[in-house]
């Protein structure tokens, strides 16, 4: 492994033991909600990515609720609640969708996890293999009647 990667390695691992040792954060994780979301990464992944995604929706929905409010202390009463029930039917439609989405994403999120993590298992698993073999002497030397490239897999 290269330094730079060693360095931010060792800054990613003192981030984590920092947030590990946050007494809120321990507190979190020994509730019942906490060890289910441990069990369960895509319901954490989804969960934070639609936290992540609806607060702006959820601040926009804030801030029309105090501007009609405002406005019914100026005098417009009757409106302010029709109007702060169209904005939380269409808060709600909007909630909906980013739910869906942020499903999608965590779905997405995870097969690239799952998929680049298993690439880079293999890549290190070959090249420490190589390294292996280069320190013991014995790298495969390629005759030239014998292709090994196509036997991958096959033994015989």
């Amino acid at each position: 492994m290269s330094k730079e990667m060693q360095e931010l390695q060792k800054q990613w691992h003192s981030v984590m033991q920092t947030i590990h040792s946050n007494a809120n954060v321990v507190a979190f994780m020994n509730s019942r909600v906490g060890q289910y979301l441990d069990d369960h990464p895509f319901v954490a992944l989804s969960l934070l990515m639609f936290i992540a995604v609806s607060a702006i929706p959820v601040g926009f929905f804030l801030v029309f609720v105090v501007t009609t409010a405002v406005m019914a202390c100026i005098g417009v009463i009757v409106m302010e609640g029709v109007v702060i029930a169209i904005g939380g039917i269409a808060l709600l439609c909007v909630l909906c969708g980013l739910g869906a989405l942020s499903l999608g994403v965590s779905g997405v999120l995870s097969v690239s996890y799952i998929a680049l993590s298993t690439l880079v298992n293999y890549w290190y698993a070959s090249r420490g293999q190589i390294r292996k073999q280069d320190v013991n002497g014995s790298l495969p030397q390629k005759q030239p009647g014998l292709d090994l490239s196509a036997n991958t897999g096959k033994s015989e």
